[in-house]
């Protein structure tokens, strides 16, 4: 199974993060431990939202559809 997960920074609430994982509590321990570059800056983070797949092409494509500027739209409007 693959996630797509949402983080919010506690610390900065207009931070957001997206990302993918197969281990979403181990990948969350790692980004509130300053493990990950792009994100330990504004830790600590909270999970908003994740989706489930178990087709891991399909999380890929998910992820960056929502890096993407129709993707920004849909997660602001349906996700966060």
């Amino acid at each position: 199974m693959r996630y797509v997960y949402l983080l919010q920074s506690v610390s900065h609430p207009d931070q957001r993060y997206v990302g993918q994982t197969s281990d979403l509590k181990k990948r969350l321990t790692a980004h509130n431990a300053g493990q990950s570059s792009h994100t330990a800056k504004y830790r600590p983070w909270e999970l908003v939202t994740y989706l489930g797949f178990t087709d891991a092409a399909k999380a890929v494509e998910f992820e960056q559809y929502l890096k993407s500027g129709s993707g920004h739209a849909f997660a602001n409007k349906r996700l966060w």
